[in-house]
């Protein structure tokens, strides 16, 4: 396994729809040499069903009963790279989960970002209930305390390559001390 990353140590990608968690999650995983995994798919791939069939049939509280058993699942593989869905750092155990078990990188992405990177949004079921720019709004002044609050490390992904991003992550990776902090240069 890459340096970088120790046999316990995983990685949390943290962020709203459209900052890339899953793309930089990927690639950071292959930067790393380590395991790769998104709990959105992870949802869809126990349930046999997509994730808006979900919310469809069991409601979002359904849905994130499923997301905080299968974070649960996911934060306690050591030294993977975990893609997470948006809003998963809502529930109180998920966030444990994640600082408790690894190192939390929020990828924020503005509002306007946002709605560029996830058009019209029909494979997103929050995105139904209304104008998409306006939701995503109403999402990020309730989810971005929880982001910040939990993030050990905040990467703008406005306008930047998936590649820059997951650069950057592995940067700060490498600056960090045997006990997380940054190292003082």
């Amino acid at each position: 396994m890459f340096a970088v990353v120790s046999d316990h140590q995983s990685i949390f990608l943290i962020g709203p729809m459209g900052s890339g968690k899953s793309a930089v999650g990927r690639r950071l995983a292959h930067l790393l040499g380590c395991d790769f995994h998104d709990s959105d798919e992870e949802i869809e791939n126990r349930t046999g069903v997509d994730i808006p069939y979900i919310f469809e049939k069991e409601g979002e509280a359904g849905f994130r009963r499923r997301e905080c058993q299968a974070i649960g699942d996911l934060t306690a593989l050591p030294g993977i790279v975990l893609a997470t869905g948006g809003g998963a750092a809502l529930d109180s155990r998920n966030r444990q989960y994640m600082v408790s078990r690894g190192t939390v990188i929020y990828l924020y992405a503005s509002v306007e970002q946002q709605v560029r990177r996830t058009g019209r949004g029909k494979e997103r079921p929050l995105l139904k209930n209304g104008e998409p720019a306006q939701v995503l709004e109403e999402l990020m002044k309730i989810r971005d305390p929880q982001y910040q609050a939990i993030a050990d490390f905040v990467v703008d992904t406005d306008g930047r390559d998936v590649s820059d991003v997951a650069r950057d992550i592995r940067q700060y990776l490498l600056s960090k001390d045997g006990a997380g902090r940054l190292k003082s240069t």
